[in-house]
Parts: C-alpha cells; sequence; structure tokens
C-alpha cells in the first residue's frame, strides 16, 4: 500500500461479512506474519482501529444470531413431548462446557502450528505452571454458579412479572461496575438508552394478561427473600462480566487459554450441580437420559455461545454485549408472534422502545480512522438492522435513513408506533 493512500474497506455484504470472518478467525493468533516493506504507522494504526470496530459488530451480531437460536431451539427441545425421560438441562452445561474446552484446545493446537509438543508445552507454561492466574477464572466461574442457584430462590419466592423486571436491572449493574472497575466513561445519552432498554426489555417479557397465571399467596417474608436473590443476582451478573473483561484485556494470555480456564471451573460446579439437584436422576436413567439430535444441537450452540462471548468481550465490551443478549430477546418474542404463534402481543410497542434504546447507544457515532468521507461501521450496521426490522413501517414514516449518518434521525417519528 503506497504511503498516504486512504484504506477503502468493502461495505458490500458479501465482503463486509467475508472479510469480518477471516480476521475473525486470525485475530487471536499469536504469531502474525510481518510484512517485508516498510509500511506507515499512521496507516497501520487506523487499518488496527478499522478492524477492530469490524470485527466488534461482527461478533455482536453473531452473539444475537447464537443467542436467539440458543433459546428458540431450547425452548422448543424442553416442550417436545417425546416417549422416555426428558433430558436434564443440568447435564447438558456440563458437556457444554466440556464441548468448549475441546474447541479451545483445537484452537491453541492451531496456533501452535499443529504441533502436538508445542500444544502441550503452551497448556503447561500456562496453566499448570501459573495457578494463580488460573484461580482467578475461579471467581467468575463460582459467581456465575451462585447467580443460578439466586435466580432459582427467586423464582420460587417471587411472581415471574416481578422478576422479569428486577432481573433487567443487570444491565445498569453491569454499566455501574464497568464505570468503576474499568474506569469507562459513559455520557448522558448512553445512559439514557440503558435506563430505556432495560424498561423496554422488562415489559416484553411481561406476562401477558391473557395467559392463564396461577395465583399463589406469597408472604412478606418470602417475597423480601425473592427480592434480595434477584438483585444479588443482577449485581453478581455484573460482577462477573466485568471482572471477566477485566481479566481478558488486562492480562496476556489468549482468550482460549482464559476460556480452558474458565471451562474447567465450570465443569466442576456443573457436577457439583448436577450432583445436588439431579443426582438421584442420573443414577436412575443416566448421564445421556433423553438427549436426542435437538439435545446436542442444544449443547452445541451453548458451547458456542461461550466462544462467541469471549470474542465479544474482546473486541467490544459487556455493556453491548447486554444491548446484543437484549436484541435477541426481542428478536425471539417477534419470532414467537410471526413464526411460533406462541406469543400474545399485548405490549408489542415496548419491542420498539427496547430498539431506540439500542440504536439511541450510539446517538453520536465516531468515524473510524482512515475512512473520511466514507460512512461509519456502526451507521452502516444500524442502517442495515433498520431496514431488516422495519420494512413496512419505515417507508409509512419517512424514516429509512436517506444518507449514511443514522444518528442525524430525528428518533421521535420512532415513537410513534409505540
Amino acid at each position: 500500500m503506497e504511503e498516504g493512500q486512504k484504506t477503502v474497506l468493502d461495505t458490500t455484504i458479501p465482503g463486509f461479512v467475508g472479510n469480518s470472518i477471516m480476521h475473525l478467525l486470525q485475530s487471536f493468533s499469536p504469531t502474525r506474519l510481518q510484512s517485508t516493506t516498510e509500511r506507515n504507522p499512521f496507516i497501520e494504526e487506523s487499518e488496527r482501529k478499522a478492524m477492530s470496530s469490524h470485527l466488534k459488530y461482527l461478533s455482536l451480531g453473531i452473539l444475537v444470531f447464537q443467542t436467539t437460536s440458543l433459546v428458540l431451539t431450547m425452548r422448543y427441545s424442553r416442550t417436545l413431548k417425546e416417549d422416555g425421560p426428558r433430558y436434564l438441562s443440568s447435564t447438558a452445561v456440563v458437556v457444554a462446557e466440556l464441548l468448549k474446552i475441546m474447541a479451545c484446545i483445537l484452537l491453541v493446537y492451531r496456533d501452535s502450528k499443529c504441533s502436538l509438543r508445542t500444544l502441550n508445552r503452551v497448556l503447561h507454561d500456562e496453566i499448570l505452571n501459573k495457578p494463580m492466574e488460573t484461580l482467578k477464572l475461579a471467581i467468575p466461574s463460582g459467581i456465575y454458579t451462585l447467580q443460578n442457584n439466586l435466580l432459582y430462590v427467586a423464582l420460587s419466592n417471587l411472581d415471574a412479572a416481578t422478576y422479569q423486571v428486577t432481573y433487567q436491572l443487570k444491565i445498569l449493574t453491569t454499566a455501574l461496575f464497568s464505570v468503576s472497575m474499568l474506569s469507562k466513561k459513559l455520557g448522558v445519552y448512553q445512559w439514557l438508552s440503558l435506563v430505556i432498554l432495560m424498561t423496554g426489555v422488562a415489559f416484553v417479557q411481561w406476562p401477558s394478561d391473557s395467559q392463564e397465571v396461577v395465583s399463589k399467596e406469597l408472604s412478606a417474608g418470602s417475597q423480601f427473600v425473592g427480592l434480595m436473590a434477584v438483585l444479588t443476582a443482577c449485581f453478581s451478573s455484573g460482577f462477573a462480566g466485568v471482572y471477566f473483561e477485566k481479566i481478558l484485556k488486562e492480562t496476556k494470555q489468549s482468550v482460549w487459554i482464559r476460556n480452558i480456564q474458565l471451562g474447567f471451573f465450570g465443569s466442576i460446579f456443573g457436577l457439583l450441580g448436577v450432583y445436588i439437584y439431579d443426582g438421584e436422576l442420573v443414577s436412575k436413567n443416566g448421564f445421556f437420559q433423553g438427549y436426542n439430535k435437538l439435545t446436542w444441537i442444544v449443547v452445541v450452540l451453548q458451547a458456542l455461545g461461550g466462544l462467541v462471548i469471549a470474542a465479544v468481550i474482546k473486541y467490544a465490551d459487556n455493556i453491548l454485549k447486554g444491548f446484543a443478549t437484549s436484541l435477541s430477546i426481542i428478536l425471539s418474542t417477534l419470532i414467537s408472534y410471526f413464526w411460533l404463534q406462541d406469543f400474545v402481543p399485548t405490549r408489542l410497542g415496548f419491542h420498539q422502545v427496547s430498539l431506540y434504546g439500542i440504536l439511541k447507544w450510539q446517538w453520536k457515532p465516531s468515524k473510524v480512522p482512515g475512512l473520511e468521507g466514507e460512512r461509519t461501521f456502526s451507521s452502516f450496521l444500524q442502517e442495515q438492522l433498520v431496514k431488516m426490522l422495519f420494512p413496512f413501517w419505515a417507508p409509512l414514516f419517512g424514516w429509512l435513513p436517506k444518507s449514511s449518518k443514522f444518528s442525524s434521525l430525528r428518533c421521535s417519528k420512532f415513537q410513534v408506533e409505540i
């Protein structure tokens, strides 16, 4: 590349996805080929920042797809009527952790130039010879296990509506821990977006008035226990996620090594959960009772989720991960209504509220260095998102973007549908 030449990136859908996947697979490799020609350091820095933004949105998009697919597939697998015992979710979690460890070992093997000797040395040096670094991952793994138990206590002592609304506080707690632990700075619009998103997602998951709900008397004491359990789960979720992000971004160990360490402790805590909650069923019908092709699809999607989340945390952060997860909840709800037809959209307007919060997060997207005169990655992806989600509503209100500056749109028109 000649010195001073501007970097123009392919923003077409095939070129965008193809180049992104290639760089996403190569980005974690510790060995990179060095160019033999002299390159302008400013151009290299611009390319690096542009590609980082590129991979950030690609990983977020994959996370939305993975989470949505997992939710729908898991729900179908748990409601499908079959002869014999149903598979145990606790065992599925353990198998997913083991698959994630195996996938990460294969990736480390690839980075080791497909040498078993090099792989053995890397695992020995990075895991066995660094026990304190390995033990750091026991903290988030243990917190995640505690969180699952707390949510079980919360659901046993709270009604579904109170639980769904209160649990969305994890969006704000994640932001608070990001500010305090990672010294992130959030603007007024970003805090407002978080509040809007939290409210929208809570009402999207609010039980429908038409659904038959079995009422039960809850004492003040049990409600207090449930409320404390879900609040503790919210803070533990935010802390564990930000703590894992801090470890990934402040240490030199690769994200695959960190995932192996996290999966190791996750498997131990998962096996402990199997013994406590489903030990009798496992001893009676076996560890893999009820497993079929659909069950294995769920397990593979769960394992893939661990890898994608690691990429999201590396290239983005936990706040954007929360936005992507919230978007997947909305997409799952829309698919349940339009395709599966098992959801009553009494509050469909709150889907727009949540999407408004998601899109408003980057109200003033910064330009990617080296792309002067070109639209930013965020504006490009947001434009594609709008065209995909609002193919019928947007033209009615003249809301389809006419320029690449998505942030200049008047979002008040967005609220007409609410």
